[in-house]
Order: structure tokens, then sequence, then C-alpha cells
């Protein structure tokens, strides 16, 4: 468990399947009535031909021009120690600029730790659990939370250059990922959503509930069942994901993980 100040962060792109990061997010920022901080200026990190503005009537009537942005949260969970929730969209251009201003915020907000969720396509069934896979670049980091070392190698998004960069500052940062299924991609997909939600839980010593989401998962999965049910060819490949999935899952599974799902369970039933 963390003492320090902690951040979470989601991106909109590529790393935002299923809209599964970001609407995490939202639904932190509405839990804890997140009061907004910061907002990036626009102008110097985005491409407004990919990521255009919005024209839209403020509250007297006239049209006011809104641009997208990074926007920061901030919520006081109690008078040593704040939750910043940073929503926003990956730069188009100017990344160092960006991250050397998104480190010195949070340096500035003594943050101790940093959480970084994305969502990615992958082969995974939507009728079992969303896998999410929790990363660390620092090694001490990985060893402290008992997660893996990233060994990942290649072209990365934002994420990936911010966790490097607070690494060298000696600041936590763990990246969670869920996987979404490939063939259902649309959004939203609030079962990854959840997903990220109960992996945030088992991090971080904050307390929120899931509200709604254990219904609008079970409505999502339905929907997907109804739209594959005439479809052998995809049913087939969903009891193939499935085989490989489990086979997976028990390898992995120990008496820690068990227990940990169990107390995960009783706090949702008795959230207070």
């Amino acid at each position: 468990m963390n003492k320090g100040s902690i951040a979470v962060l989601a991106f909109e792109g590529w790393n935002d399947a299923g809209e599964a990061a970001t609407a995490a997010v939202d639904h932190l920022i509405d839990q804890f009535q997140a009061r907004l901080i910061y907002s990036f200026d626009p102008e110097p990190f985005y491409d407004f031909q990919v990521n255009r503005p919005f024209l839209k009537f403020s509250d007297d009537g006239n049209r006011k021009v809104e641009w997208r942005t990074t926007h920061i949260y901030e919520s006081e969970l109690d008078k040593n120690k704040k939750l910043l929730l940073v929503r926003g969209i990956e730069p188009s251009m100017h990344w160092k600029q960006f991250t050397r201003e998104f480190v010195s915020l949070i340096e500035e907000n003594d943050v101790s730790m940093v959480i970084a969720i994305g969502a990615l396509l992958a082969d995974t069934a939507h009728t079992r659990p969303i896998p999410v896979t929790p990363v660390a670049m620092n090694p001490e980091v990985a060893k402290r939370f008992e997660i893996d070392v990233s060994d990942y190698e290649g072209p990365t998004g934002i994420l990936g250059v911010i966790q490097e960069s607070l690494s060298r500052k000696q600041i936590a940062g763990i990246s969670l990922w869920a996987a979404v299924p490939h063939y259902v991609s649309q959004p939203p997909c609030p079962k990854a959503t959840m997903a990220l939600l109960d992996a945030l839980d088992d991090l971080i010593d904050v307390k929120f509930d899931l509200v709604d989401y254990p219904e609008r998962s079970d409505v999502w999965q339905d929907q997907v069942d109804n739209l594959i049910q005439n479809d052998e060819e995809m049913i087939e490949y969903v009891k193939k994901l499935e085989v490989e999935g489990d086979a997976s899952q028990l390898s992995q599974t120990s008496g820690e993980t068990i227990a940990r799902e169990f107390e995960r369970y009783l706090r949702r039933r008795n959230p207070k």
C-alpha cells in the first residue's frame, strides 16, 4: 500500500481499447467529485485536424470553442494525501516538453506513486474475466508490489515515455494493462473498465466502489453472446480462446490469489 499522494492517468487513443481506461478515470472523477486543477495548453501538443475542437453553447447562450486537451483533477483523501486523476489525449507532438511539464506537476503535488492504466486488443474471450497485467519499469518498485518488471522493447506511446521519465526521477510508476477481446473492440467495454478498477483496488489504499459496473458488465457480455450466437465459426473461436485462457489462468493460480479475490468479494458486498 502507498502512503503518499497518488496519481492515476489514462490517455485516449491506441492504448485505450474499448475506451476502458478513460472510462475508469471518469468513474473515479465522478465518485470522488474531483475538481479540475490544471489543463495543458493544447497549442504546443495537439494537431487540431486530428483532435478537432468543439463548438458549444455556454450558459449565457453564446457559442464558444472548447479545445480538447489533457486535464488534471484533484480529490483530497485526507489532510496529507491527495488523489490526482489525469484524463487526456496522447499528444501529437513535443512529447519531451509534455512529459517534462507533466512530471513537474507530479513533483509539485508531492505524488509518490503514478499508476498509468491502459487497454489493448488481445486474443482473450469475452466470457472470461478480463486479464489485467501490472508491470513496472523500476526493479525496486516491481519487487515492492510483487509485480513483473517490464522487458518490452519497441515502439511506445506517451504512457511508456512518462513511466521512463518517472523511473529516472525515482518516482514509483506502475502500468496496468487490460486485455480487451479484439473481436468486440467497439466502446464501451464495461467489463474491462471494471477489471482495471479491481486492479487499482489491489494496489492503492483508497476506498471506492464499482457502483453499477458489475451489472453493466453482465449486460455487455449478454449482448456479445447474442451478437455471435448464429456465427458457428465465431462460437468455435471463442471456445478455443476459453480453453487457452483457462489453461493459462490455472497455471498462475495460487492460494494467495484465491484469498485476495475472496477479500475483494467481501469488500464489494460490504463497501462501508
